[in-house]
């Protein structure tokens, strides 16, 4: 009997389920555009990119048209049903054909757009193919036009079927979900919010759309689209990584339901504190991502997302840039659960030190950055992580971006007005860009690409000097590093060259930290890069076609000693005890230079069962040894602590 209930249950719960999502990832065939052979078709499951192969060398990488087919049979429970075709990300263009018939194209590679197939699906029990033709080819009328990354093609973020009911929440708002929560006021007392819903409603007459949250229901009417008032009594706040709380919220309409999760918080920007999140200082230790693994490049999994964000939180990080475009709604959500501040930013991307063109003015180019601009905010504002909006990376001003940037500027706070925007620059303090957006930052490459690390401090106390309102941070600031490149002389190399010591990056990277940790008036300081990426234009390093300024490889396997000096500093929960250059397995000089990193106090350094002395760590947890002796051969290498807690090793041979 208890069975028989169970099953019954079972089957009611699933009666009265409206909204099925299907994934649409199996059973797809492949081949490039110019390949007309019948049995040219390669079976591939998404999410899928071409340019696997190809991608991770040196300029020229595979930039083409690619043809996906698949099909799709009618089933009999659609009956009564709407049918939308949602795709997470195709790359760059893409135009859709179901039964033969062309449902539309999407320009731009880094947001979801959606498709309804309900006129177009065959009789129940029938099949029909739904074809998508998708190019990453060069344009001059989508965004990005250059960068220093690479643009793979495919359908890279998977694709989706979402069955709903004739009237229901609508899948067509810019790829939205079609529900939109902004916070218009909090307090300690109560949080007020305003839901947007657009409604698929072919009736022409009003639904009532009702909004639950924290136990209690909100409701209002609409046609095409309703907004509901929500209040809420005693709001948890979204705190960030001390306490990253989300609320869930459901709407419904008729039988369809759409669940979001979303978080209260305040967040103010000072130009001589910095960031307050919830009334609270935060230094915001940030750093720079692509979306991007070796082997697999864009074409990610969830599990790929959340790897890269628990990287970020193992090293104490507590905010990302998600550069250069719009990223996976998962890497979103993941911030979300971890806490993590989120620069989200359209590819409107400048050539950096190539000689490119990042803006090429046209109506058509326009009509693309603010299509894109309204589809980011769109999909993503129900974050609370996201704390900005960016417009812009390193363009120049030949020509002129600045009038289209103020109207960009201005759509950004028409369609978000409780976000600032922000732009990256690399140009100097008085560019016309610096004074377009909210806020303002730099990408900053002292003692890599020139200068040395102080320059930085004074450039950021120059600008700040002349330009008191400004809110500024630093948006990028790296250098590169081979993991198998060493050297006992610690010095710049050439940044364009082939050889890249480690033992630089992390020298670079202590000097850099030291001049940004004692400016509290920065409102965030942004690592480039967490993790090396493919950059195929690029000939320098150990590897072709890699930029390897991450502090972790391409196949997060090995994380570089500049990584070690971050968690030493970023973190005081675990115990952090590095020995440096421990990759630096073959010596030449019977006396070397040793550095450490420690947030747990003073270290012994022993070579062969002899003491080197204990040091002390300095004011950013760095311990040196100097002169430490080598005799030929192998020499057994140990760190500890006084109490033998925690220790590090390594052999190096002379």
């Amino acid at each position: 009997m208890r069975r028989f209930l169970a099953l019954l249950a079972l089957c009611l719960c699933a009666a009265v389920q409206a909204r099925e999502i299907i994934p649409l990832n199996e059973g797809w065939k492949f081949r490039y555009g110019h390949a007309f052979e019948k049995d040219n078709w390669k079976a591939v499951s998404l999410p899928h990119t071409w340019n696997t192969a190809d991608a991770e060398s040196a300029h020229p990488y595979t930039r083409t048209l690619g043809i996906y087919k698949t099909q799709l049979k009618t089933r009999p429970e659609w009956k009564g049903k709407r049918v939308f075709l949602r795709f997470k990300g195709a790359s760059v263009i893409a135009d859709v054909q179901f039964n033969n018939v062309w449902l539309g194209q999407h320009r731009g590679a880094y947001t979801a757009f959606c498709h309804e197939l309900t006129p177009h699906l065959p009789p129940v029990g029938k099949s029909a193919e739904l074809r998508v033709r998708v190019s990453n080819a060069e344009t001059s009328d989508i965004i990005p036009l250059t960068g220093d990354f690479n643009i793979f093609g495919g359908l890279y973020r998977g694709v989706e079927l979402i069955v709903a009911d004739p009237v229901c929440v609508s899948p067509l708002d810019n790829g939205s979900s079609g529900v939109r929560i902004r916070q218009e006021s909090l307090t300690d007392a109560e949080a007020k919010l305003t839901v947007d819903v657009a409604l698929a409603n072919s009736t022409g007459q009003p639904q009532t759309v009702s909004v639950e949250v924290a136990g209690k229901t909100f409701t209002a009417q609409g046609v095409d689209a309703a907004r509901v008032p929500v209040t809420l009594a005693d709001p948890h706040r979204w705190d960030g990584v001390a306490d990253p709380f989300l609320y869930t919220l459901t709407v419904r309409v008729g039988k369809d339901s759409v669940t979001e999760t979303f978080g209260v918080r305040e967040v103010r920007v000072d130009p001589n504190q910095g960031l307050f999140l919830n009334g609270r200082h935060i230094q915001v230790r940030g750093v720079c991502r692509h979306q991007e693994w070796e082997g697999k490049l864009s074409a990610l999994t969830e599990a790929d997302h959340l790897r890269d964000v628990e990287i970020m939180r193992d090293m104490g990080a507590n905010a990302v840039r998600l550069a250069h475009y719009p990223q996976a709604e998962e890497m979103y959500d993941a911030c979300d659960r971890a806490g993590l501040l989120v620069w989200a930013e359209i590819p409107f991307v400048g050539p950096g030190g190539y000689d490119d063109e990042g803006y090429i003015p046209s109506d058509r180019l326009h009509e693309n950055a603010r299509q894109q601009l309204v589809e980011m905010i769109r999909q993503h504002q129900n974050h609370p992580s996201i704390i900005v909006w960016g417009l812009f990376n390193e363009l120049r001003m030949a020509p002129n971006p600045v009038p289209f940037l103020k109207e960009l500027n201005a759509l950004a706070k028409a369609e978000d007005p409780t976000r600032p925007t922000v732009g990256a620059s690399n140009l100097g303090n008085d560019a016309g860009l610096t004074f377009v957006t909210d806020l303002i930052a730099w990408n900053r490459y002292d003692g890599w690409y020139g200068g040395m690390p102080k320059n930085l401090g004074a450039f950021l106390d120059q600008t700040r000097k002349k330009h008191p309102k400004l809110r500024i941070a630093i948006s990028e600031y790296g250098a590169g590093a081979s993991i198998d490149h060493h050297e006992e002389r610690i010095r710049k190399p050439n940044a364009p060259g082939k050889f890249h010591p480690e033992a630089w990056q992390t020298e670079y990277h202590i000097l850099n930290w030291t001049e940004l940790d004692k400016r509290p008036y920065l409102w965030g300081t942004f690592i480039w890069n967490l993790f090396d990426f493919a950059a195929s234009h690029r000939t320098e390093g150990d590897r072709d076609g890699i930029n390897d300024k991450g502090l972790v490889t391409h196949d997060r396997k090995t994380f570089k000693d500049a990584y070690y000096f971050y968690k030493a500093n970023w973190r005081d929960d675990v115990p952090v005890l590095h020995l440096c250059e421990k990759r630096f397995a073959k010596r030449q000089a019977d006396k070397v230079f040793v550095r450490a990193f420690s947030n747990v106090g003073p270290a012994e350094l022993l070579v062969n069962g002899e003491s080197c002395g204990v040091a002390q760590p300095d004011a950013h947890r760095v311990l040196t040894w100097r002169d430490v002796p080598l005799r030929p051969g192998d020499n057994a290498v140990t760190l500890r602590t006084p109490d033998g807690k925690a220790t590090d090793t390594c052999v190096w041979t002379r």
